[in-house]
């Protein structure tokens, strides 16, 4: 059996896991964005995070799935990093949407959709990624993803929509005001991360009707702008992957029976179902 290396990237965080002898081993390091790294300050991360955890483990085979790989060109910039710190091994590079399908999926045909920070799905033909609605970012699109929830917690706040109890909930949870969401939405990097800080407020005040009604909204108008658009969502399950969707699997259960879709395997992160599908 080889000595495999899969990896699971976000912008902010990377998950790898070593598999040398049915041994596995999990390191975290900082995530990898091609938008945000350059191909040395990628190989520095490298030398300098996950290496020495390696402890000279010598790798055969690479298995990445990350952000920003659905760019041809950052995927080839990633390859040859990559190849070039583990000498002679075979790198697989692709885009985290592949990496959902191939966890939830492995080689069965479905639905893969990712609710995290952000959002995305596609329909997989139990080998690779057949139809993909465009992925617009928490700006323009990330339709039921924790910075468009989060994104409606807030306008909810300020635009005095909650009621006195939310109010007085939100303002015990989160000692913050106007000008300083303004600022971090606005001025500060990583406003999608910052807006999805505010899904928490959500799962904790499960039951009460606007809180139900901003989870709803959001996930249909996923289901809308997303699942809707494969014919294939009505003959095959319905998979999600990310924080969002295992937190209200409930309420994506309750979806799909009201559309008559067949909701298939809801898990908080890939990194088992990569495990699995590489093992």
């Amino acid at each position: 059996m080889s000595v495999k290396l899969i990896a699971d990237s976000g912008a902010t965080k990377c998950e790898w896991v070593l598999l040398n002898n049915g041994k596995k081993k999990t390191i975290i390091t900082t995530g990898i964005s091609p938008y945000f790294l350059s191909p040395e300050q990628v190989t520095e991360l490298l030398q300098k995070e996950l290496l020495p955890k390696l402890k000279g483990a010598e790798v055969e085979e690479v298995f990445y799935y990350g952000t920003g790989l659905s760019n041809p060109n950052n995927v080839a910039a990633l390859t040859k990093t990559l190849k070039k710190t583990f000498a002679g091994a075979k790198v697989q590079a692709t885009h985290d949407l592949m990496g959902a399908a191939r966890a939830v999926c492995g080689n069965e045909k479905g639905i893969a959709c990712i609710l995290g920070t952000g959002s995305n799905a596609c329909y997989y033909n139990g080998k690779k990624t057949i139809k993909n609605t465009a992925s617009l970012g928490y700006i323009l699109g990330d339709e039921g993803s924790g910075a468009y929830l989060g994104k409606k917690v807030i306008q909810y706040y300020l635009y005095n929509t909650f009621d006195e109890d939310l109010r007085a909930k939100f303002d015990a949870r989160f000692i913050t005001n106007y000008i300083e969401i303004l600022e971090n939405v606005y001025k500060q990097p990583l406003a999608n991360k910052y807006l999805a800080s505010f899904t928490i407020f959500l799962a904790e005040n499960r039951g009460h009707y606007m809180v139900e009604n901003i989870i709803e909204d959001g996930f249909n108008d996923f289901f809308y702008n997303h699942v809707y658009k494969y014919k294939e969502s009505w003959r095959y399950p319905i998979n999600f992957i990310g924080s969002v969707a295992f937190g209200f699997k409930d309420v994506l259960k309750e979806l799909c029976n009201s559309y008559e879709l067949e909701l298939g395997k809801v898990l908080k992160a890939p990194i088992d179902g990569l495990i699995k599908y590489h093992s």
